[in-house]
């Protein structure tokens, strides 16, 4: 066998793992966890860089096959080192979830759709970027809220929200004097 052939069939059966893996990629995805270099797709794509240069190498060039592998060696490393810290790093490290708790709402604001009696419990909601959120709230210092008022989220007890009407300060409107 050829060794262009060697290089072309290493090339087409790491695409086709490749798209393998993209698929069913969860079911090995604990296997490089301890060592980074172990990851599937690391490897997965070393391999698929050293044929790839490999093949070119051998087809372009007149190189002794010895140093088209050295050299497509060299090269599948130093792509799958970039590959490795330039992409599926910061990938890895990225929040994925669009989850909250209550307590990281405080200091949101929100607008009362059920009035808050005076020691007494209303609704309001939140708007987030995961949508609108209805929380059972209480006035801070149990205090009325009428419907529509904005309110400030002050602090989260036991799954209510205390909350404040809310003013925003009107920055055009102060004396300059």
């Amino acid at each position: 066998m050829v060794i262009e052939q060697v290089y072309f069939y290493t090339l087409l059966i790491m695409g086709a793992a490749t798209i393998l893996y993209v698929f069913f990629g969860d079911v090995v995805e604990g296997i490089g966890e301890g060592i980074p270099f172990l990851n599937p797709a690391v490897i997965m794509a070393l391999v698929t860089f050293v044929s790839a240069t490999g093949y070119v190498l051998e087809v372009s060039t007149s190189w002794n096959s010895w140093i088209v592998l050295f050299s497509s060696v060299v090269v599948g490393v130093i792509l799958d080192t970039l590959l490795y810290f330039l992409i599926l790093l910061p990938m890895a490290s990225t929040e994925v979830s669009i989850a909250y708790t209550d307590e990281s709402l405080a200091g949101l604001v929100g607008k009362v759709i059920t009035p808050i009696p005076i020691d007494g419990y209303g609704e309001i909601v939140i708007e987030t970027v995961s949508g609108l959120l209805n929380k059972r709230a209480t006035g801070y210092d149990n205090e009325k809220i009428d419907y529509g008022k904005e309110v400030l989220v002050i602090e989260v007890e036991e799954g209510t929200f205390l909350v404040r009407e809310y003013e925003a300060i009107d920055f055009t409107k102060i004396d300059q004097t």
